[in-house]
């Protein structure tokens, strides 16, 4: 994509060391299809501004929250994207819970890395939940192994929420265009979801 989606609300996407050298991951091509997003990789931060790196306030963002899409209570019926209590319930209210909101939060790892930086940040208990009930399977498909069939990737968690968050369903079907390509070349050549060869070549 030449020139980037101008979103309005930031993207923050927290790595775990391990994912960063996933062949077929979706952080980096995330960040590079936004105006305003940044990846970065570690397992901890101080707070949401020392993992920004720059001021901002708890309770203007929001987190992808590692709960199931099968969200409890009034769940169904409310969408690609619900914000839930801290038990997973859905929120009565879920405009109030999206008002206002400056920035969203993806962790970005397999099940148990994405745990692993949830619970060593404990300051992401303070954001807003939300939950990614996706419309379809990953696309993916059989190029990267999921833990649940329900899973999606972080590219596509995150443009399903954008759509919903700044109401423009174009604006996620431009995020999946590079992301597709990138699929479609891994078939192409045969290549499958597996960790990069780091060794310096000579």
């Amino acid at each position: 994509m030449s020139q980037p989606v101008d979103n309005k609300v930031a993207i923050l996407v927290l790595q775990h060391p391990q994912e960063q050298d996933r062949v077929l991951g979706t952080a980096g091509l995330l960040a590079g299809s936004l105006a305003n997003a940044k990846v970065v990789v570690g397992l901890s931060w101080r707070n949401l501004a020392h993992a920004w790196g720059a001021p901002a306030e708890t309770r203007d963002w929001g987190v992808l929250y590692l709960g199931s899409t099968q969200v409890k209570g009034r769940g169904e019926g409310l969408g690609p994207l619900v914000a839930v209590g801290r038990t997973g319930e859905a929120l009565a209210d879920q405009p109030s819970a999206r008002a206002g909101l400056k920035g969203l939060i993806a962790l970005d790892g397999n099940w148990a890395q994405a745990k692993a930086l949830w619970w060593r940040n404990a300051w992401l208990t303070r954001l807003r939940r939300f939950v990614v009930v996706p419309d379809g399977p990953s696309l993916y498909g059989e190029l990267r192994r999921e833990a649940r069939p329900d899973a999606v990737s972080t590219l596509e968690a995150v443009a399903l929420s954008l759509q919903v968050l700044e109401g423009d369903a174009a604006l996620r079907e431009k995020l999946l265009v590079p992301f597709r390509a990138l699929l479609a070349k891994a078939r192409r050549e045969g290549v499958r979801d597996s960790k990069r060869d780091r060794r310096v070549r000579r």
